[in-house]
Order: C-alpha cells, then sequence, then structure tokens
C-alpha cells in the first residue's frame, strides 16, 4: 500500500532527537496568542480575581487544617510520653515492692555475717542474692559516723558526745534501703548530739 492510497493518514515524527543523526532537532515556536478584545480581557481579569480569592480560601484551609494537625500530632506525642512515663513509674513500683519484701532477708544474711555463721555454701547462696539485688538497683545505706539525716534514719536513742561537732550516728541498728532514690526503709540509728557548753 502506497501513500496516495491512505490518503487520510499522516504521521508527523515529534522525537526531540532525530533516531538517524542523533542531533537535538530544533523546536517549533509555539503561536503567538490571539490579540483579545477589550470584553475579553476584562472578563479574564475577573476570571482571574475569582481565582486568586478561591485561591486564598484555599490557602486558608490549609492553614487551619495543618495547624489542627500539628496540635494533634503535639497532643499524641505529650500522650505517648507520659503512657511511656508511667509505664516505667509502675515498673520501678513493683521492683520496689518486690525488693522491700527481700529486706529482711538480707537483714538475717547480715546477722549470719556479725555473727560468723556465714560459711559453705549459705555464703556463696547469700552473695548471690546480695549481688542480684544490687544489680536491680537496691541500694544499702546507714553506717556508724554519717551524719544524721531524719528524712533517711530513723534515730531511737540519743546521747551527747565531745568527739562530734554535728549531730551524728554513732550506731547502726538496722541498714536502711532504697530504691532508685525512694526510702524503701529507713535506718534505725543511734545518734548523738555535740556536747553543750
Amino acid at each position: 500500500m502506497t501513500e496516495s492510497e491512505n490518503p487520510g493518514f499522516s504521521f508527523e515524527d515529534k522525537r526531540r532527537i532525530d533516531p538517524e543523526t542523533f542531533e537535538v532537532r530544533e523546536q517549533p515556536a509555539a503561536p503567538a496568542p490571539a490579540p483579545q478584545s477589550d470584553d475579553d480581557a476584562f472578563a479574564g481579569i475577573v476570571e482571574g480575581l475569582v481565582v486568586e480569592e478561591e485561591l486564598a480560601d484555599v490557602d486558608a484551609k490549609v492553614g487551619e487544617l495543618t495547624a489542627d494537625l500539628q496540635r494533634v500530632h503535639a497532643e499524641y506525642a505529650n500522650y505517648r510520653k507520659r503512657v511511656e512515663r508511667d509505664r516505667e513509674s509502675n515498673r520501678d513500683l513493683a521492683i520496689g515492692s518486690s525488693l522491700a519484701e527481700l529486706l529482711p532477708v538480707l537483714d538475717d544474711i547480715g546477722r549470719a555475717r556479725d555473727h560468723g555463721d556465714l560459711d559453705g555454701a549459705f555464703k556463696s547462696v547469700a552473695e548471690a542474692l546480695e549481688a542480684t539485688v544490687a544489680r536491680q538497683g537496691l541500694e544499702r545505706f546507714g553506717a556508724a559516723g554519717d551524719e544524721f539525716d531524719p528524712t533517711v534514719h530513723e534515730a531511737i536513742t540519743h546521747a551527747h558526745s565531745p568527739e562530734v561537732s554535728v549531730t551524728t550516728c554513732i550506731s547502726v541498728f538496722q541498714p536502711g534501703y532504697r530504691f532508685k532514690g525512694r526510702i524503701l526503709r529507713p535506718a534505725i540509728v543511734a545518734v548523738a548530739d555535740p556536747e553543750q557548753d
């Protein structure tokens, strides 16, 4: 079939690069816009103003929705932090309660050590228990010579001594324990005040 037999079909190659020479082809210039009449120009201006007003309304709505989204995102981030903080606090309370239940056992181990009865297999079990509770964060406090602090010490006897310059713990009847800054049990101590002249 030749071109003369199919006159209704035509093909225009619009490829930017010529496939045979691989050179960039010249692009035809865009046709110049037709001149507008005054009525067409006025209608275009009015239409442009209407479009600008619609765009301003759309921009305002987008700004409002963006602000709402940012507020919801901030509220969610605060909620997530609060839940994580509460979860950590509850975990610490549970661990602290469990450690508080072990304090009488630790006291018995301490008394056995003081009397020389801590030996053999019992000694290794006692040391393993003390190491485990220490790894969990249990801290023992209260020693003779510490300055008396009523927030962590409970005084059951009181005396005066020329050897101290401030109120001081002179003996410890029962050590105190704290976990993550929270006092599980205060230290029970005897205190001495400096002698007054």
